[in-house]
């Protein structure tokens, strides 16, 4: 199994789109996939003592370390091609701004970009991706 995977929420399209933008920009193909909703995430989240009710959008998992909320997005920032390792200095932003902002938007994400009833299907060429499906 690769070392870095992301966990996220299968039905919001806003996290559909995250995923599909990371797949895009993952030129090295070092990162895998799972919802939090399916077998494999929530063994995970239970793996490494994550409350799903206190995270419920993005999680990674990097040589068994485990980041959340904007500390995930920034940590996969570095994996992704062109100019968005450089994102990653946001880092030393104190967490609680950060975060306060990751949160903002995690709260808003049904009612701005909508919910699916269901996750996404990959399609053939990406189902080595996702080790949930």
């Amino acid at each position: 199994m690769h070392k870095k995977v992301l966990l996220f929420d299968g039905v919001c399209n806003l996290c559909d789109g995250a995923v599909k933008f990371i797949i895009k920009h993952d030129k090295r193909d070092c990162i895998v996939f799972a919802s939090l909703q399916g077998e494999v995430g929530r063994a995970l989240l239970k793996k490494y003592n994550i409350d799903p009710a206190k995270t419920d959008s993005m999680v990674f998992i990097d040589e068994d370390k485990v980041f959340v909320k904007s500390s995930a997005v920034l940590r996969i920032s570095k994996y992704l091609d062109k100019a968005f390792p450089l994102a990653y200095p946001l880092i030393f932003i104190p967490k609680f701004i950060r975060n306060g902002v990751y949160d903002f938007v995690a709260k808003n994400r049904y009612k701005w970009y909508g919910k699916k009833e269901s996750c996404m299907i990959p399609t053939p060429e990406l189902k080595a991706k996702f080790i949930d499906s």
